[in-house]
């Protein structure tokens, strides 16, 4: 990227400060100003088999850029430059890159953003390989700080961020121990406190508290950030486990049910588990117990056959010898089509996702009142954004 392209993009958003642009407009050019910044951290050659192309192939995809534009959005909004938020955005957007592909790898994922996930298209090595070297690339932008803000600011950015890595390597292990054990008594405070951790610190409580740092806040002003993260980071969470069930696959970009496929404990689900009946909880244990199919075509092979035995054109002798020779390396069947829709159908039944629903719009409605009480925010069109941004979480559960 040239430096006219750089200041071209940063531009764009210091713009937006004079005229009021939907949020849409703003989070695109928060999106451009950091992907550029990425891009520009890592140079233009790359002499380390194609490792740049990959290093940008996920922020390339699309997402909304949501961490960045926040801190940008706050940054900015309490009177701050650019200049002093956009290194701490693309370290974020680097971090958020990073677990996704990780993420993807310990979730056994097969989309992302539309595609294949990396480690369908090149492999579980170089997937992460590609997350270790965007984390590493990350740390740079921490040390560009010292000369953008000054060393104490830089130094509180920096803790913020150590701070919010361990508050999410730290869910992300809760998470993996309740699959890994096959815990299911649990309840919605123990979900809240996974999700804050695995997805409130990094998404929204340390990005709206960079941006507090970089327009140079003091630490007074942390404590309602951190409470406004929180919520907003439980409403989004929730809803996207909602998403993950019903949305357009077009839109949603990532694989529908894939939560279920995976046995992650969301909020339905935990919930499911307490309301149904004994008989039902105990079938959808066993289901959910079951390991995923290692790849789409395996999915699909246990329908077909499920299919062409009900029809009487394979016989439940010549059913069983297929699936054992296609399976014999596996010490479990995997789950089926047919199971993951009975889990969804118990879910309906129960009112889950109305009771899901419900949680998210109240954190939704508690950010809101949050952000409505910070009357050290100027009125501007970034806090504007911020609010924007609030309304979109919440709409999202309706």
């Amino acid at each position: 990227m040239t430096r006219a392209a750089a200041r071209t993009s940063s531009a764009g958003v210091r713009g937006s400060c004079s005229q009021t642009v939907s949020l849409d407009d703003y989070l695109a050019l928060c999106k451009e100003a950091c992907d550029d910044e990425i891009a520009r951290l890592y140079g233009d050659s790359d002499a380390a088999g194609g490792l740049r192309d990959l290093i940008l192939d996920y922020p390339r995809r699309g997402g909304k850029a949501l961490r960045p534009a926040l801190g940008i959005a706050m940054c900015l909004g309490l009177g701050g430059h650019l200049d002093a938020i956009l290194p701490t955005a693309a370290t974020l957007e680097l971090y958020h890159n990073a677990f996704l592909i990780h993420d993807d790898i310990e979730d056994e994922s097969w989309w992302r953003r539309g595609e294949p996930t990396l480690h369908i298209d090149h492999g579980i090595p170089v997937a992460v390989n590609v997350g270790d070297a965007m984390l590493s690339l990350s740390l740079q932008p921490l040390l560009d700080n010292v000369e953008r803000i000054g060393l104490g600011p830089a130094l509180r950015i920096l803790r913020a961020v150590s701070h919010m890595t361990r508050r999410t390597v730290e869910g992300q292990a809760i998470e993996l121990d309740w699959v890994r054990s096959n815990t299911w008594s649990l309840d919605d405070a123990d979900y809240l406190q996974m999700v804050e951790l695995k997805t409130s610190w990094y998404s929204f409580i340390t990005p709206l508290q960079v941006g507090a740092i970089a327009a140079g806040e003091g630490p007074d002003r942390l404590p309602a950030l951190e409470a406004l993260g929180r919520h907003l980071g439980a409403a989004f969470q929730i809803t996207d486990d909602l998403l993950n069930l019903r949305a357009d696959p077009d839109v949603y970009g990532k694989e529908i049910g894939g939560d279920l496929w995976e046995g992650k404990r969301t909020l339905m689900l935990l919930h499911m588990m307490r309301r149904a009946e004994p008989a039902h909880r105990e079938r959808a244990a066993h289901i959910l117990a079951k390991r995923r199919p290692t790849t789409d075509g395996e999915a699909g092979l246990v329908e077909l056959l499920d299919t062409l035995t009900r029809r009487g054109d394979l016989s439940a002798t010549g059913r069983a010898a297929i699936r054992a020779f296609c399976t014999a390396q596996h010490v479990s069947d995997p789950k089926t089509f047919d199971d993951i829709r009975w889990l969804h159908q118990l879910m309906l039944d129960v009112g889950s996702l109305t009771h899901a629903k419900r949680v998210a719009a109240h954190h939704s409605r508690q950010a809101a009142a949050i952000l409505a009480d910070l009357d050290w925010l100027p009125t501007s069109h970034h806090r504007d954004a911020l609010a924007q941004l609030v309304d979109y979480v919440h709409g999202r559960t309706r």
